[in-house]
């Protein structure tokens, strides 16, 4: 097939993009570099099943013979759409109609990454799809949940008006190799500074929790999907569901890290989720999906990613 990956030079983007292209399909990256990076991808820049198209999905993108699009361009974690909230709704609403164009010009099936978030403060758990969810529509987090929910709510209206074959994925929080230092979610902020002996930050009395998914049973979910073949229009939840408090997951983190380091508490910034568990039973059911690397083993190998990246930047100062 031929592959259209939006955001395809981001943390998830390049994982997926690098398993597609590894499966013999022909993969086509767009990226702007807002929170992408050239090194995410440098390694698949000589395969001859991926190209390279540096473009902003802001901008209408120009019609190509694709059978499916991912499209999964925008900024994620808190401290970029932070930083960037106007950019986050215009690549949420502006981008996912281009790229819903797009799929409606050249008969393609898409992929909408949506995510978790949709669900805002839950007051329900574990969160299915047909929860509706709690969400402060002009709070410092909006710009993306409700971005994302009107992405969403666009996508469903194409599939209406156009019969488009699409998957909304809601994925929940992901992490592995490829996570950038700076960051700003969890997993890596607690990494970095375990790893640099530096007090680890954790919000509120840690309390709330998260469920952790693996990169690569997220892009093996992305795989099925697209292995699926699906007609119509489908919202699954993708991640994995073992919860565990941000407490749990800082301190397993500092032992894994065999680090000094001190649990450092700070004020629960606004609108922070308090319960993060999604209900996997329809990508169990439609998919055959169920989550292969548990939350430990993922951290140990994130860790050891985390810990080159730093021996190898030592190293090149070294050397200058």
């Amino acid at each position: 097939m031929k592959i259209l990956v939006t955001g395809g030079a981001g943390f998830v983007g390049s994982h997926l993009c690098e398993a597609l292209v590894d499966l013999g399909h022909d993969v086509v990256c767009l990226d702007n570099f807002l929170t992408g990076s050239l090194s995410n991808i440098a390694h698949l820049r000589g395969r001859e099943k991926f190209s390279l198209v540096e473009g902003d999905v802001r901008e209408p993108l120009k019609p190509a013979a694709y059978d499916f699009i991912y499209h999964l361009a925008s900024p994620a974690s808190p401290a970029d759409y932070a930083a960037m909230p106007v950019e986050t709704l215009l690549i949420n609403s502006m981008g996912c109609k281009h790229a819903l164009d797009l799929a409606v010009d050249v008969n393609a099936r898409v992929f909408i990454s949506s995510t978790s978030e949709v669900y805002g403060d839950p007051d329900v758990t574990p969160q299915a799809e047909d929860y509706w969810g709690r969400v402060n529509p002009v709070g410092q987090r909006s710009c993306y949940d409700e971005g994302k929910r009107f992405a969403e709510a666009l996508a469903a209206a194409y599939h209406r008006r156009y019969s488009l074959n699409l998957v909304l994925g809601r994925l929940f929080n992901t992490f592995g190799p490829r996570m950038r230092v700076n960051d700003g979610r969890a997993v890596p902020n607690f990494i970095n500074q375990a790893l640099a002996g530096e007090p680890i930050t954790v919000f509120g009395d840690g309390g709330q929790t998260r469920s952790f998914c693996y990169i690569d049973d997220m892009v093996r979910a992305f795989i099925m999907i697209l292995d699926k073949n699906v007609t119509g229009m489908h919202i699954v939840n993708l991640g994995n569901d073992d919860e565990m408090t941000v407490l749990a997951a800082a301190q397993a983190i500092k032992e894994l890290c065999r680090s000094s380091s001190e649990i450092d508490f700070h004020p629960l910034p606004a609108d922070d989720p308090v319960q993060r568990r999604p209900d996997l039973t329809l990508a169990r059911e439609g998919l055959g999906y169920e989550p292969r690397v548990d939350t430990a083993t993922g951290l140990r190998l994130v860790i050891e990613w985390f810990a080159a990246q730093e021996n190898g930047r030592r190293a090149a100062s070294e050397k200058v």
